[in-house]
């Protein structure tokens, strides 16, 4: 396994930077850990680095300064629903941002590895098959995200014709503690756990509960980024693999388990702010690959995710939030 001695994270205080952190120490002990972002030093690392992808400018100088073996570019405008409100900021951060990095690490740091962490959202329309997708099917993103991450990803493709050292990484929807409750098993966690407090009527506010989705545990998620860093030097330039687990749960099911957990009953209320403009009902990943190249694939038991998803919200709701 590569050891890469200073590691630069894109999104260090994000929802999956701060799982990832203590993975990548773990993982690799000895490497210097940059984290990027515009706060400045984010908590778990050794150096930080004010960096805005808004502001390409200073990119360059930012990676000449980091002096970076490897790059984790996770930082994305991530929330579907606001992109829709906003589109023009997804395609900046995510879309002109990466391809900025990208070019500021070809220019500055050519010999470092550039992992990019695209999104399974970039087949969108192709689930419409009701297959299982590999990493060969049509990219038809179905939302402002997914177009701009699906747009950042094929430009990382090309970059590597280029000479970038990069692996492109399709996640699919993960979930974990410390998530924001814009993201539905978040935000059902969150009501279930306010509703066991009493602060909440016994009604839940939701989305479309017959959708499928591919779900993964963040720390299996992080688990796969660091394989993967750790592989980089064996893997093709440009590779885009799956993280998936190639069984999909219906959203419906999973709010029940989570209210089953919790020991309540209480009765949906439809939201039509948590609806999708587009949507796919089934969305299934092919997750071959990943076993392929990485031997990789989700080892937490699901139950325990939603335990601990449910336990996060309740030490959040105690604490006001």
């Amino acid at each position: 396994m590569t050891q890469p001695g200073r590691i630069l994270l894109t999104g260090a205080g994000g929802f999956v930077g701060r799982a990832l952190l203590p993975a990548l120490r773990a993982a690799f002990p000895e490497a210097v850990l940059i984290g990027a972002g515009r706060e400045g030093k984010v908590p778990g690392t050794d150096i930080g680095l004010t960096l805005d992808l808004r502001e390409t400018a200073g990119l360059p100088d930012a990676i000449a300064e980091a002096h970076p073996d490897a790059v984790v570019h996770l930082a994305a405008q991530a929330d579907v629903a606001a992109s829709f409100r906003d589109p023009g900021e997804a395609w900046r951060v995510n879309l002109l941002g990466t391809i900025a990095l990208g070019e500021a690490v070809l220019r500055a740091a050519p010999e470092a590895s550039f992992m990019f962490i695209s999104s399974g959202e970039v087949y969108g329309l192709s689930f419409q098959s009701g297959q299982p997708l590999a990493e060969d099917a049509a990219l038809r993103p179905a939302n402002p995200y997914a177009a701009s991450k699906a747009a950042a990803d094929l430009a990382i493709g090309e970059m590597a014709l280029r000479g970038l050292r990069a692996v492109r990484l399709r996640p699919f929807t993960h979930i974990g503690p410390g998530q924001a409750p814009n993201y539905v098993v978040a935000a059902f966690a969150r009501q279930v756990a306010r509703i066991e407090a009493g602060l909440q009527e016994p009604v839940l506010r939701t989305g479309a509960l017959d959708r499928w989705r591919d779900f993964l545990d963040v720390r299996d998620v992080c688990a796969g980024y660091t394989r993967t860093l750790g592989l980089l030097d064996q893997l093709e330039p440009g590779v885009a693999i799956n993280l998936c687990s190639g069984h999909p749960r219906q959203v419906g099911d999973i709010l029940g388990q989570l209210l089953a957990l919790a020991g309540i009953t209480a009765r949906t209320e439809a939201d039509a702010a948590r609806l999708r403009p587009t949507d796919v009902v089934r969305v299934q990943g092919d997750p071959s690959l990943a076993r392929q190249l990485l031997a990789w694939e989700p080892q937490i038991a699901w139950e325990d995710t939603l335990r601990t998803v449910l336990d996060d919200w309740r030490g959040r709701v105690a604490a006001g939030e």
